[in-house]
């Protein structure tokens, strides 16, 4: 494992998670309550013994960097083998920004040199599944190829948004990228081991953009790439959709994952809260709440970050409030979600409107960070409003702050 460094891609945007990702990378994207998409990646490595672990960052890395911390939460506070978050850097033959996952990869490999790194294990920060990463190793170093592919089955009506692989025995043949129809069921998870000699060569031919940059070619020239196949729970979360389905499948009575189990938790970096407080007359049923909420209104089928506070009278059904979420009394949230310190007014009503039809889109109510919104105010259906866009002092501005809630701010 020492020959190992594991390298995470934490710097992506996620366009189609609209205002949730304006001010934070992806991989920062609160989940589940009281974690991170980060979080998931860096467990994996913790409880698999692999370190060092870089993660290479771009789009809006404060968050990021702050929640990691040094690493203490996975034990990758060392002195040596440690964790690094590596931000794009400038050369007179390239510009500063990374244009791509290859791109980012290829032009930090002296640093992974200087770890004494013979493979590296990449990934996206981005994806929820638990895997030990040494099965992964092991596959990859009993195949003695210079590349493994980690690959999933996928759903017919998924094949339209993953990377599909054609494998034959226990080999890469081929990928389709986002078919319309195909007969291939297994689909790339974006999780490699690369051989550092590989990656090396690979950088002599000039710059490339995306992983699959490097992996065409190669299965071009005949070289081979092993595969590892992977049957556990895997989401890639790339849109508003994806993190809503995703999250409010941890409310089932068999969630998909367990974050608690004893022999291998999700690590994260803990917030110390009070208990949560539920008033007397309040009602909670098939709902996540995290320490530091208050409770004073009804809550169901809904995930509470810690410090959400539901006044009396307030209703919150199918939603998800991130940390210190005000809702103001008699309120009413449908199908809601609500970044970090929203405000929302007595008597307003966030998911206006009928459900749209069986393909019509999610219907979600997406509210940016620090936003606040009036007493009364009503955002209809599939709407967002901003990061910090403060209703509650200007007419003009109420009537233009929503937006559809998957596009970014333009």
């Amino acid at each position: 494992m020492r020959e190992t460094m594991a390298v995470f891609l934490a710097g992506g945007r996620g366009r189609g998670l609209g205002v949730l990702s304006e001010h934070r990378a992806t991989a920062a994207l609160p989940f589940a309550g009281k974690y991170r998409l980060v979080d998931f990646s860096l467990s994996n490595c913790h409880y698999s013994g692999i370190w060092p672990v870089a993660l290479l960052t771009q789009h809006a890395p404060t968050s990021l960097r702050e929640h990691v911390h040094g690493g203490r939460a996975w034990d990758l506070d060392r002195a040596e083998g440690g964790i690094l978050t590596l931000q794009p850097f400038a050369r007179r033959e390239r510009a500063a920004w990374y244009t791509g996952a290859a791109d980012a990869l290829l032009r930090n490999l002296s640093t992974y040199a200087d770890s004494g790194a013979h493979r590296l294990l990449v990934g996206s920060a981005e994806h929820v599944y638990l895997m030990d990463y040494s099965e992964l190793l092991a596959s990859h170093l009993d195949a003695r190829c210079p590349v493994t592919a980690a690959v999933t089955p996928a759903r017919p009506e998924q094949v339209r948004r993953r990377h599909m692989v054609e494998v034959r025995g226990d080999r890469v043949q081929r990928f389709e990228h986002y078919p319309e129809r195909t007969d291939l069921t297994l689909a790339a998870m974006g999780l490699y081991v690369f051989e550092m000699e590989f990656l090396r060569a690979e950088a002599a031919d000039g710059p490339r953009r995306s992983l699959r940059d490097l992996l065409e070619p190669a299965l071009a020239r005949g070289l081979p790439v092993n595969a590892f196949r992977f049957g556990g729970f895997w989401e890639d979360v790339r849109d508003l959709e994806t993190y809503y389905r995703t999250s409010m499948a941890f409310l089932a009575p068999e969630p998909p994952l367990l974050l608690g189990d004893p022999q291998w938790p999700v690590e994260t970096r803990g917030e110390e809260r009070a208990p949560a407080v539920f008033a007397e007359g309040s009602r909670a049923r098939s709902s996540l709440i995290a320490g530091g909420a208050v409770v004073e209104g009804e809550v169901e089928n809904s995930i509470l970050f810690g410090g959400v506070v539901v006044e009396h009278g307030a209703r919150v059904k199918d939603s998800i409030l991130l940390q210190d979420a005000h809702i103001g009394a008699e309120a009413v949230l449908d199908r809601a979600i609500l970044d970090k310190q929203v405000g929302v007014g007595e008597g307003a009503v966030l998911g206006d409107g009928p459900l749209p039809p069986p393909g019509g889109g999610t219907g979600l109510c997406v509210v940016g960070k620090e936003a606040r919104l009036p007493a009364g105010y009503r955002l209809p259906r599939g709407a967002a409003v901003g990061v910090g866009a403060d209703l509650t002092k200007s007419e003009i501005l109420r009537e233009f702050a929503a937006r559809p809630a998957g596009k970014p701010r333009p």
